[in-house]
């Protein structure tokens, strides 16, 4: 249903202004952690349309005892094209590249509005809900990732 993969950091400007920050600049919706080392974005394109995106970082928060982490941000999906799965995809997508790299764990700062949602994806709430000015609630959400097991294939 959906095309799934990583693209550049500039193919989530548009989203990540017209869902996450409507009243801020396209500036605002450029990150630090866009090019950084290891970080990656992915998308999820439907019939050729972009409709989903999220960042991914290494930072590490300093609350939890794993030394290998992945922040999750700016995880966005177009309006007219949510409860469709494709964020659930695009997560999915992330994840099997964030343990390729041997890591295991992924963190987030949810909008509390969307608490139900990540909770669907398999994370759960860490600490208490704090204000981000100008944008609202948010909590700390996280996830630990199964290991991948190699397949061993008979020839």
């Amino acid at each position: 249903m959906f095309e799934v993969r990583t693209i550049k950091p500039e193919m989530t400007y548009k989203i990540r202004h017209n869902v996450l920050r409507p009243y801020q600049t396209i500036e605002d919706c450029k990150y630090d952690t866009d090019n950084e080392d290891k970080a990656f974005h992915v998308g999820a394109f439907y019939l050729g349309k972009l409709i989903s995106v999220a960042s991914f970082c290494v930072e590490r928060n300093p609350d939890f005892p794993i030394e290998k982490q992945y922040r999750l941000r700016a995880m966005a999906t177009i309006e007219d094209f949510r409860k469709l799965g494709a964020g659930r995809t695009v997560v999915n997508y992330a994840e099997n590249l964030i343990k390729k790299q041997g890591f295991n764990f992924l963190w987030c700062k949810g909008r509390t509005n969307v608490l139900g949602y990540y909770n669907k994806l398999g994370f759960k709430v860490y600490g208490e809900v704090f204000d981000y000015p100008s944008i609202g609630p948010h909590i700390i959400m996280y996830k630990e990732l199964g290991v991948i097991k190699e397949r061993h294939h008979k020839y």
